[in-house]
């Protein structure tokens, strides 16, 4: 069977490691734009680098009437657990030397003044009941939270109230070093193709059933042709989906939301006195992936701190392409639901088009006010983040990812951001089961997966304490992850 794969980021890169991992029989093509694995969003400072846990993310556990819901907080530390097994295989297979390459132990923390104590407590008593964060610690003791995170705390008052929560357990994880390594692997030791420098225009199917990929490659016109395709492009799926012909194609757009960061180097041990992410509380209106946080993030051997994100409304689909790629994805039944959501998430749309026109001045503004002295401490830089395209469906802003598989199983792709890569491996595998049963429901690959994944069922991992801690014990050995940080 011939298999095409458009991108090689993390989801590209993983489904096709995954994929031939089970069937080796498999003819996997990846089509990459860009002039190497993980260029595109993937890329080190095109992201935050959080390894998503819900351990600090306050919009992973939303409050209504004083009721905190843990459920969407739940699914992705289990879907994290789940990446964290595939991660562990992959180092046991030697395609990964050292896991420090790509991963490394950081405090997750939250952080929020005195009008948000007691949500925070009300969230911490619900998370730390269940077993996936027995380990999380609240304080409101200024030196307590002050040995937690003295970035945030050093220039502080004592009279300020503040109340913090941290798991020591967290991770920073390098999206972009986790891909490339993993290309390595899959075109050494697994055979997979990967074609650079390859735009895909369009595509299409031919009389006989199977996909056409039109691409341009050099200047030059190359026709690909597939059993099988997946779309794992970012914002790149958009237009091709639209281009597909598939029936459910009309009922997708795209919002596109850019962002940036302000980063400092710093030395390594200047990053000792702060191995930490920690987040704070969204501005009203603003979006999911505007929560203010302060991140330690290693890159090659060398410590960064990052802090944002400043939220864009950039109307492109990916870092480094134009508006009219943008424009050219539209289509004009297109027009109804974009309206739609600029109308019923008017004070987003404004505070984006607000943000886009911040500049240095403010944005150094909000660190002084997030971390107070901070902003003189260190050398900080505005860098440019990644673009991400959030689904809109029927109308309706989706703010998560969503898998779509044509009925016949012979097209897939993967729409939405957040959590993304941090879920990237428990996604795929989901994907490739709806994608290709036949293949995935072999014994062989049965046999494969459980090698893969000794526990990948959700359910599993959130209603059985010691099965999750079991495997959550395992794979964190493997990656170097301590229960206490040192």
């Amino acid at each position: 069977m011939n298999v095409i794969i458009i991108g090689a980021g993390i989801m590209g890169t993983t489904f096709a490691t995954l994929a031939k991992s089970l069937a080796p029989e498999l003819d996997i093509t990846i089509l990459e734009r860009l002039d190497g694995p993980g260029a595109g969003n993937s890329w080190v400072f095109n992201n935050a680098g959080t390894g998503h846990e819900a351990n600090c993310e306050l919009n992973y556990t939303p409050v209504d009437e004083e009721v905190i819901s843990v459920e969407k907080a739940l699914k992705i530390h289990a879907q994290f657990n789940v990446a964290k097994q595939f991660w562990a295989y992959l180092i046991r297979k030697g395609a990964i030397q050292d896991p420090k390459s790509f991963i490394n132990q950081t405090k997750h923390c939250t952080i929020v003044p005195e009008p948000a104590i007691e949500e925070l407590r009300l969230r911490f008593n619900e998370m730390s009941a269940h077993h996936f964060f027995e380990q999380m610690q609240f304080s409101e003791d200024f030196d307590q939270i002050k040995s937690w995170i003295p970035y945030l705390m050093e220039g502080r008052s004592r009279e300020e109230k503040m109340a913090a929560t941290v798991i020591e357990t967290g991770t920073d994880v390098n999206f972009g070093s986790l891909t490339e390594q993993m290309a390595a692997y899959a075109v050494n030791e697994l055979r997979v193709k990967i074609e650079y420098g390859t735009h895909v225009k369009r595509v299409h199917r031919s009389p006989s059933g199977s996909w056409l990929i039109e691409t341009e490659k050099g200047g030059d016109a190359v026709r690909h042709k597939a059993d099988v395709l997946f779309v794992g492009a970012g914002g790149g799926a958009f237009p091709l989906l639209k281009r597909s012909h598939l029936p459910f194609r009309n009922r997708f757009a795209g919002f596109p939301v850019g962002g940036r960061f302000l980063q400092a180097e710093i030395t390594e041990e200047q990053a000792d006195q702060y191995r930490a992410k920690t987040y704070g509380k969204a501005k009203v209106g603003a979006p999911p992936m505007s929560v203010p946080h302060l991140d330690l993030r290693v890159s090659e051997g060398r410590h960064y701190l990052l802090f944002g994100p400043f939220a864009s409304f950039k109307p492109v689909l990916e870092k480094g392409r134009g508006f009219g790629d943008y424009l050219r994805s539209m289509r004009i039944h297109d027009i109804p639901g974009l309206l739609s959501v600029a109308i019923e998430h008017f004070p987003l749309v404004k505070y984006l088009v607000s943000e886009t026109f911040k500049g240095k001045k403010s944005m150094f503004e909000e660190l002084e006010s997030f971390a107070p002295g901070l902003s003189r401490k260190f050398n900080w830089k505005p860098v440019e983040a990644g673009q991400r395209v959030q689904i809109i469906r029927d109308g309706d802003l989706q703010m998560g990812t969503e898998i779509l598989v044509s009925s016949d199983k012979t097209y897939g792709t993967l729409l939405g951001a957040s959590p993304g890569a941090s879920v990237s491996p428990e996604v795929m595998l989901r994907c490739l089961e709806q994608l290709l049963p036949g293949v995935v429901s072999k014994e062989s690959a049965q046999a494969t997966l459980k090698e893969i994944f000794p526990e990948d069922n959700l359910e599993t991992l959130i209603n059985e304490p010691d099965r999750y801690r079991e495997i959550r014990d395992s794979v964190n050995g493997t990656l170097g992850i301590k229960r206490t940080a040192d």
